[in-house]
């Protein structure tokens, strides 16, 4: 009759409509460990890339030396949306491949040198709680200040790098005796350099030394990502490195494969930041992680009911999962050692819209406005290139 009210349940932000499923969101794509993830790539060049497994683009068999170039930011579905901008990137064999979990850069560069996911290498993180301390792993700082002494970077990462073999490794001169580098390029023979131009004939001179497998990683486009997001200033980036590349492969010599890939893709979030809700902060003794993979580590009296009030206040635009469900997802890999499982929070605020959760201790120079640390295709999708000489 007229003036029927039709009875309506209120919903929640974050809670799935009556009626509705789950599977209306969007699920994270996780790392394929056993296959086509970047953990995988240095294990095929050094220990037999002559019969590379099938997700690997052809082109290094037979290979007499093998460039690997990390391309720190180069997402897939980045490049692939730019590509009528494109020459050199778009002459190489290709194909997508996961990094790991989180897609950040002190996680997926240690992966890919150690070939391991970070369950059993150790570095979980950007910023991880270290013995009751906060570790921002690429500073290799706390908020004492340098942390190289009283959390040597060999304690938190001891395995040995691309297979114990040694290679020299071409990067920039400031990152040289870090304590990140230590962590994940231990042992390893560092070859300096300052501008794009002298990375490539630091390149070329180590080819020409004979070397059999020489790496070499360049942040240029993650850190244009970062302070300008995905605007015309990432595209420029971008074409400056496609011709970079585009020299490379016009000068390699015959024998030499040149193998490409990235450590994460990127989000444009802009201005969308904001700090979880005042009752999830609440329940909270400390951050980690960072802006799109932000763990939340419980207080004691509040250990039993953070996910639910995370759940009930940021499940519509983040995976709230907690450290149970990301160990049996095997986010971080089939197996996580009691060292790395140490470091994780309680419960992850894991974004799949393009926002950050802010942290007031996670600070920089200046507001990023591209991001990456999810599971989305977007970020968890990287190139895997091959060139040949």
């Amino acid at each position: 009759m007229v003036g029927d009210e039709v009875a309506t349940d209120e919903v929640t932000p974050g809670q799935v409509p009556s009626g509705a499923s789950e599977d209306a969101r969007p699920r994270p794509v996780l790392p394929a460990y056993d296959g086509a993830c970047t953990a995988n790539v240095v294990d095929v060049l050094v220990e037999d890339p002559d019969r590379p497994p099938v997700w690997f683009p052809e082109g290094i068999e037979g290979a007499d030396q093998i460039v690997l170039l990390v391309l720190d930011g180069l997402g897939w579905h980045q490049m692939q949306e730019r590509r009528s901008l494109l020459r050199g990137l778009t002459l190489m064999q290709a194909a997508p491949i996961t990094t790991v979990a989180p897609t950040t850069t002190a996680t997926a560069l240690t992966s890919i040198s150690t070939g391991l996911p970070p369950g059993e290498h150790g570095v979980i993180g950007y910023r991880m709680s270290v013995d009751r301390d906060i570790l921002n792993v690429l500073r290799w700082t706390t908020a004492k200040g340098d942390a190289r002494e009283v959390i040597p970077p060999e304690s938190i990462q001891f395995e040995v790098a691309f297979g114990g073999q040694r290679p020299p490794v071409v990067v920039r001169a400031e990152f040289r005796d870090t304590g990140f580098t230590r962590a994940h390029l231990g042992g390893c023979r560092h070859v300096p350099y300052r501008m794009p131009s002298t990375m490539l004939a630091e390149i070329t001179h180590q080819l020409a030394m004979g070397e059999p497998f020489v790496y070499a990683y360049y942040d240029g486009i993650d850190k244009v990502a970062h302070e300008y997001g995905l605007s015309h200033f990432y595209d420029t980036e971008l074409v400056f490195v496609d011709r970079m590349v585009e020299y490379m492969i016009q000068e390699l010599p015959p024998g030499v494969a040149l193998v490409i890939t990235a450590d994460h893709g990127q989000v444009d979030v802009g201005d969308r930041v904001f700090p979880p809700h005042p009752e999830v902060l609440g329940r909270v003794a400390h951050q980690s992680g960072e802006a799109r993979f932000r763990w939340l580590h419980a207080s004691p009296a509040h250990a039993g009911d953070l996910l639910r009030a995370a759940t009930e206040h940021h499940a519509d635009v983040a995976w709230v999962v907690s450290r149970e469900q990301v160990l049996d997802e095997c986010w971080f890999g089939p197996k996580v050692l009691p060292g790395p499982l140490s470091r994780l929070g309680d419960v992850a605020l894991v974004p799949f819209e393009p926002v950050a959760f802010e942290d007031p201790a996670d600070t920089g120079p200046f507001h990023l406005k591209g991001r990456h640390g999810s599971m989305t295709e977007a970020e968890v999708m990287v190139p895997l290139l091959v060139a040949r000489g």
